[in-house]
């Protein structure tokens, strides 16, 4: 199994406010549809309720939950382990939020698709943990320009080191 993390990432980390994204930009979710379909996401019960139209089509959906057990569409379990036990060894799963289950993840997840925003969102209370202690390595960026609907922001492909 390989266990991948994806987010879009503001400059101070910030990722989302108020149970939504700090930042809307057209390309990052076409590159999250492109990037998960056909895969398994894992998220938290309160990034299942931030989803517009409840669980994602054309994906396996798990929702981490310790106390709820009716999440529609989605398999449930109480724990990251748990649910890593259901994951099969050829299947590639994405945690997809929230913060606490990101940061439970950063220390068994292979590879992190982060979104880096180059701007700071005027509000936010939820934040992406540090990554950046020496474990990852960038193995691609593509860099794309401020517009006037979006920051500048550059795909980040990052692979665990070696140890």
């Amino acid at each position: 199994m390989q266990l991948n993390i994806i987010a879009a990432v503001a400059e101070n980390r910030a990722i989302g406010y108020q149970n939504d994204m700090v930042y809307f930009i057209r390309e990052d979710l076409k590159r999250f549809k492109q990037l998960t379909t056909g895969h398994t996401v894992i998220m938290g019960r309160r990034t299942f309720y931030s989803l517009p139209k409840g669980a994602l089509p054309n994906r396996r959906n798990i929702v981490l939950s310790r106390t709820e057990t009716d999440f529609p569409g989605c398999d449930v379990y109480k724990s990251l382990d748990e649910a890593l036990q259901h994951i099969g060894a050829d299947e590639q799963a994405f945690i997809i939020g929230g913060a606490s289950l990101y940061k439970e993840a950063l220390t068994v997840a292979d590879r992190l698709y982060l979104t880096e925003i180059e701007a700071v969102p005027p509000h936010a209370d939820v934040f992406f943990p540090a990554y950046d202690d020496g474990t990852w390595k960038v193995e691609s960026r593509e860099e794309r320009p401020a517009t006037d609907d979006n920051p500048a922001y550059a795909f980040v492909d990052y692979v665990r080191k070696d140890t």
